[in-house]
Formats: structure tokens, C-alpha cells, sequence
């Protein structure tokens, strides 16, 4: 096969053209593990609020290896030192950011596999396809893991405004419809530096991220914490929690290989190995939907309640409050669904229950976003925007809520 095949274009309906920029990163692209992205929602289950929003982790990853090309040449034109192997790593390193995704991305991060984090996961997606490429991914697992040397190199890959942030946000305001999340990342990466070792932005971009912030908290409270959204994933969660606490007492589930052997094996972080990793990259959306179509006719009152709710998209009621929702409610709702259904308590806690959700767009304790003064100093964005709603942006804001069946407004 010509090797000038491998140069691919894709047509992405938010930038236009993509270029593959080498081999190697086709190669990637077209490992099974990289597909499985496509079988893989961004935005979990938000197309309960959005019906555009359907896009995948395969789109957005493809997004970002974009800007990342962008990046790099803006950074080069300003004469910043990044050599071809540093580059590639780069490309190689946002490629494959999010492959360690599970199904529908975070709603179920810690439904499938417990206590392990899919940035985690993406590091053994990697360090495995660096043993297939013959140790081609090293640089690139360097950057990943902020071991390597050149810290804005990391930034570009995991910061406040680094390039996955910069393309999700485009690209979920552009299939949910949320115009508030649009960004202007073009004019982001123009405005890019490398000052001391750290990313900067040049002080003339200020209201561009300014902008990106503000887009930030409203894409959150409008479309990630919708509280539709919230309900339906929390609900997920719960379908698969009963799910594995019915496996655990011998009963049969009608389900994928794959789903049936997490649903068995509690696995932790230590005890992946090539197998079980192998085992984890045939699990998709795909997997969990059909199996949640099946279990909504399972004799299990409890399984199958909640997966019609999301088959018919008829959900749990959620009351959002600014304050700690009272016990007493709580009791209510429950003492009225427990008769009504003949539930003990263990069961009606799966619907019935409080949480919250917390939103900050700008977080003052983590890598700040800095700014290139026209002094050559630099200056954290709080501290150099002369907006007063950039300090708002940097509190942590909290709701609460509680989830109760609608059956019980009525009871």
C-alpha cells in the first residue's frame, strides 16, 4: 500500500478540512481502540435535552489534533523551539487524550470500573499501543503525564485552556445548539506564547478569554448540568449498580460478554492488564443500550423501572434548591414509594435521593490561565481582567437537588 494513502483528510463541520499529519497518527486513528471512539457519546446523555447532541469522542478527538496542528504552527511563527519528535508527541498526545473513555464518556466513569479515572485509563490505552508501535509513543506518554521537562507542552494538553476544552466547548455548543458555549478558538491559539516555560496568552487576547470563561459557566449549568441531564446519568448509574448487585446474587442478565465480565469482577486500577484493558476497549454505548433495552422486561421491579425511564425517557423528577434539601422530604417521598410499590429500603434508595452539583468555571487553586503584559510581565487573568465578573467566576457555585419518582407527587 502507498504510504501517501495514510494522508487523509477529514471534513469537520466545525473547522473545515482536517489533515492527518503523518503516518503514524492514521496508523493510531485507525486502531480498533481509536474506532471504538466513534461508538462513544461526548456528551452521555444529553441528547435527552439535546436531540443534536449525538457526537462522539472519535469527532472531538479528531477536533482537537486540529488545534493542536494550529497551536504548534502559531507557537513555531513566534519562534518558540519545538523540535519534529516534540511535535509529534504532541499530536500523538491530544489524539489519544480520551481514549481510556467508557461508555457514555463521564456518566458512567465509575459505574463499569470503580475508583479509576479515564485519564488513568487513556495512560494504559497508551502505554499499550507504545508496545505495538515499537516505543514510537514514548515523548508522547511523557508529555501526558507531565513527566517531561517543557511544562506548556502539558498545558496545552491539560490546562484551563488547553485544546480538549477549547473544541469541546465549539463542539457542544455547535451540536446542542447551545450558541452561549461558542467559542472563538481561532483567535485563541493566534494569541498563544510560551513565556518562561509556560503558556501565556498575549495581553490583546484578554477578552477572548474572557469570553471563553463566561462561555464555560453557561455551557455547564446549560447543557453538563442541565438538570435533565443530571437525572438521566444519575439514573444510569443506578440501572448498572443494580445490575451488578443482581450478578452478585446469582442472577442471570442478559448482556454483552464484555459488560457481563465487569458486571461480575470488581476491578480495580492494579489488576488491568492486557486482557482485562483489551476486554474494557469492546465496551461502547452500544453494549449498555442494548442491554438496558432488554432488562426493561426484567421481572427486577427495581432494573426495570429505571430503564424504562430511560427507554421512554420518562425520568425521575429532580427539584433543584440552593440550600441542603430537608430530611423530612426525603422520608416522604420515600415512605409513600415504599408503600405503593411494596419496596424495602434498600430498594427505594434508587429513587429516591439527594446530591449536588458544583460549578466553576475558573478554579484560583489549580494552573492559573496567564497573560503576557505588554511589560513582559506576567499576570494571572483574575488579576489582570478589569471585568469584576471573573472574580464571580472563580467561587465554586453549588446546588442541591433531590430525585423522586412523579407517582409520589400524586400518592
Amino acid at each position: 500500500m502507498n504510504a501517501t494513502n495514510k494522508l487523509k483528510i477529514f471534513n469537520d463541520p466545525i473547522y473545515g478540512f482536517i489533515n492527518i499529519p503523518n503516518t503514524l497518527i492514521y496508523d493510531l486513528i485507525q486502531h480498533p481502540y481509536f474506532q471504538r471512539l466513534r461508538r462513544i457519546s461526548q456528551m452521555g446523555m444529553t441528547y435527552l435535552v439535546y436531540p443534536g447532541a449525538h457526537h462522539t469522542r472519535f469527532h472531538h478527538a479528531l477536533g482537537c489534533l486540529h488545534i493542536m496542528q494550529k497551536a504548534v504552527q502559531t507557537l513555531k511563527f513566534k519562534e518558540v523551539s519545538i523540535s519534529e519528535e516534540e511535535e509529534n508527541a504532541l499530536y500523538i498526545a491530544i489524539l489519544l487524550h480520551d481514549i481510556g473513555h467508557g461508555p457514555f464518556s463521564h456518566a458512567m466513569e465509575h459505574s463499569i470500573v470503580e475508583d479509576v479515572h479515564h485519564e488513568q485509563l487513556s495512560s494504559l490505552f497508551m502505554e499499550q499501543l507504545n508496545k505495538e508501535f515499537d516505543n514510537k509513543l514514548a515523548l508522547a506518554i511523557q508529555i501526558f503525564k507531565g513527566e517531561y521537562h517543557r511544562k506548556f507542552m502539558l498545558q496545552l494538553i491539560s490546562s484551563q485552556l488547553d485544546m480538549d476544552r477549547m473544541d469541546y466547548l465549539r463542539r457542544d455548543s455547535f451540536y446542542s445548539g447551545v450558541a452561549e458555549g461558542n467559542i472563538n478558538s481561532e483567535r485563541l491559539i493566534q494569541m498563544m506564547n510560551v513565556q518562561d516555560d509556560y503558556l501565556v496568552i498575549e495581553e490583546k487576547g484578554i477578552y477572548s478569554v474572557e469570553k471563553f470563561l463566561v462561555a464555560r459557566r453557561l455551557m455547564y449549568w446549560q447543557a453538563y448540568l442541565h438538570k435533565t441531564s443530571v437525572v438521566a446519568e444519575l439514573i444510569l448509574t443506578k440501572i448498572l449498580k443494580r445490575a451488578k448487585e443482581l450478578t452478585h446474587k446469582g442472577v442471570e442478565l442478559e448482556s454483552s460478554k464484555p459488560l457481563l465480565f465487569f458486571m461480575q469482577n470488581k476491578v480495580d486500577l492494579l489488576d488491568f492488564d492486557a486482557k482485562i484493558l483489551n476486554t474494557f476497549s469492546q465496551l461502547d454505548d452500544y453494549d449498555v443500550l442494548s442491554a438496558i433495552k432488554a432488562w426493561q422486561f426484567h421481572e427486577d421491579f427495581v432494573l426495570s423501572s429505571l430503564c424504562k425511564m430511560i427507554i421512554n425517557r420518562d425520568l425521575l423528577k429532580i427539584k433543584m434548591m440552593e440550600e441542603k434539601p430537608n430530611k423530612n422530604i426525603l422520608d416522604s417521598y420515600k415512605s409513600s414509594f415504599m408503600k405503593l410499590h411494596d419496596l424495602s429500603e434498600k430498594e427505594v434508595d434508587y429513587f429516591v435521593f439527594k446530591g449536588k452539583i458544583k460549578n466553576q468555571a475558573y478554579n484560583k487553586d489549580s494552573e492559573p490561565i496567564r497573560i503576557l503584559k505588554k511589560d513582559k510581565t506576567i499576570e494571572d487573568v483574575v488579576q489582570a481582567s478589569d471585568q469584576l465578573n471573573l472574580k464571580a467566576l472563580s467561587k465554586p457555585v453549588t446546588k442541591y437537588f433531590i430525585c423522586f419518582p412523579k407517582v409520589t407527587l400524586e400518592a
